[in-house]
């Protein structure tokens, strides 16, 4: 039987085991401080935070870590030395769920996307 597709954040962390809601959850917190103006809401399936219409950030819970989503060029040079130690693809950065969250690191990826959506 299909499940049903999360309407809300609160819906989509609750599918997951308690140890990766804890995750998910210092995760929807770390952007909600760095970003108290955005609007949550899902989108392809995955809890996002909009700002003015435009999305600013994603995150996805996976097998072995936690993906956020857009990490620009632009982010990925500014913060090359904080982010060499995570994996990740062309635009993300996966966050190990057997590692304590970046709080920090997720912070400084919000306020570059937000000066990078103000600058748009």
């Amino acid at each position: 039987m299909p499940t049903a597709k999360p309407k809300t954040i609160d819906e989509y962390i609750a599918k997951f085991p308690a140890d990766v809601q804890h995750a998910l959850e210092q995760i929807r917190i770390a952007i909600r401080a760095a970003a108290p103006m955005a609007e949550e809401t899902i989108s392809y399936d995955m809890p996002t935070f909009n700002v003015n219409g435009s999305y600013l950030i994603y995150f996805a819970a996976w097998k072995k870590h936690i993906a956020l989503y857009p990490v620009s060029a632009a982010i990925a040079d500014s913060l090359k030395d904080e982010l060499s130690s995570y994996k990740g693809t062309k635009g993300s950065v996966h966050l190990p769920l057997d590692k304590p969250m970046p709080l920090d690191l997720i912070a400084k990826i919000v306020a570059w996307r937000l000066g990078e959506q103000s600058q748009s």
